[in-house]
């Protein structure tokens, strides 16, 4: 067997066994993917870290007041990370208005989130600390679907719930939405493991004791959300998924924007999977699970390009080849014995696999109740599988780049 041959196969395996893992996860935990455990309003102090967003702020704080939770048990903080627009002036309009909002403008411009959330941690009251995005809107009963995760279990330290793509007009927009389904839908499968990795920065809740005790989030991480879910599950902490609420988060409109929110993304997961690489296949889930299937999705993407490319390059090349020496000697291009039209093990493997991605894309927003997604364009979804996710490993390719040259910029 060629050593190509041996690469494919192992690539086929690895994707077929990571599918056939939440297969089984699904059919295990499928009656209890919406089961939230019924919490009481306790304290909670929302944090929201700013940065010259100024056209968004308002929306977000309005959704933080309209939320269905006592409002004498809820206080916002808004940490401002020295903006350069009016984004202070638009909060300060708020706290004079409501005495459960407070501004708090940060001596310097920290240029990420964790400084001014952690500012925003220390200065709440409250055992319960909520961290929000201020291009965000949570679900008016997000909080009281979330906390009881926390109420139910002391060992779980932070509550995650369906971060879904608030704008969906434009086509790569869409694209987002079904993306950020997808995910959601895998990130709940994971949570049947005791594996959800990351609380992502539009809505997040946790304990403050526990943040506290850790050392609060990390400032030198450009994804303090996932850096600080490790830190947890290494100091003997989980965290939970909740699918039953969610939170619209502006994506961004733009490939430019997109690319470069997705570089941070990977430059930061890049940096939480150094942080804890002697915990590699370690005793404990971090080390066990969460550490090794972090690095093989990140890195999954592109080993399949890298060996696409390579089986495409060889091809053509071979091709090219042949048709010189054909012409050079006067031999026929092509015979007719010579037509193969039988599909290989690898082809069959691959168009095997392709299709199981779809269905899984399918399922996901079936169940995510995303039906107009599933049913407006269908072409979306092959789109989305060929061209969409096949940008990643670019994506990957260009942060590991900045990586080595320390280019760690937010």
């Amino acid at each position: 067997m060629e050593a190509i041959s041996i690469v494919f196969y192992s690539y086929i395996f690895i994707s077929l066994y990571m599918l056939i893992l939440f297969v089984l996860i699904y059919v295990n935990s499928r009656k209890e993917l919406f089961y939230y455990p019924k919490g009481k309003p306790e304290g909670v102090s929302i944090i929201m870290p700013c940065y010259n967003e100024s056209e968004t702020i308002g929306e977000a704080i309005e959704s933080l007041l309209k939320l269905d939770y006592p409002k004498k048990m809820i206080e916002i903080i808004v940490v401002d990370d020295k903006s350069k627009d009016n984004s202070a002036d638009v909060v300060r309009k708020y706290s004079r208005k409501y005495k459960n909002v407070r501004l708090i403008v940060n001596k310097r411009n920290s240029g990420g989130a964790a400084e001014p959330t952690n500012i925003g941690v220390k200065a709440a009251k409250f055992d319960y600390v909520a961290v929000a995005d201020a291009d965000s809107t949570p679900d008016r009963d997000a909080l009281m679907k979330m906390i009881g995760f926390l109420q139910a279990d002391e060992k779980v330290g932070g509550v995650t719930c369906y971060v879904r793509a608030g704008n969906r007009n434009k086509f790569f927009e869409k694209l987002q939405a079904v993306e950020y389904a997808v995910i959601a839908f895998t990130r709940k499968l994971l949570d049947g493991v005791d594996a959800v990795y990351v609380t992502p920065g539009p809505f997040a809740l946790y304990r403050k004791n526990v943040l506290i005790e850790i050392g609060l989030f990390d400032t030198e991480n450009l994804t303090q959300d996932i850096e600080i879910v490790w830190r947890m599950v290494k100091n003997g902490y989980k965290s939970r998924m909740c699918l039953a609420t969610g939170v619209s988060s502006v994506t961004p409109s733009k490939l430019r924007g997109w690319w470069r929110q997705r570089i941070r993304w990977n430059l930061g997961g890049q940096q939480t999977i150094l942080k804890y690489k002697g915990f590699f296949l370690r005793k404990g889930m971090l080390g066990a699970f969460i550490l090794p299937f972090f690095v093989v999705s990140l890195f999954l993407g592109l080993f399949g390009l890298s060996l696409f490319v390579y089986l495409f390059v060889r091809r053509v090349l071979f091709s090219y080849l042949a048709t010189k020496f054909s012409l050079s000697v006067g031999t026929d291009l092509l015979a007719l014995s010579e037509v193969n039209l039988s599909l290989s093990v690898l082809n069959f493997f691959g168009i095997v696999l392709f299709i199981l991605g779809a269905l899984f894309a399918v399922v996901a927003l079936t169940i995510m109740q995303e039906e107009k997604l599933r049913n407006e364009n269908p072409f979306m979804i092959l789109f989305f599988l060929l061209v969409y996710l096949a940008l990643y490993p670019l994506v990957l390719i260009t942060s590991v780049y900045k990586h080595i040259r320390g280019d760690f910029k937010w």
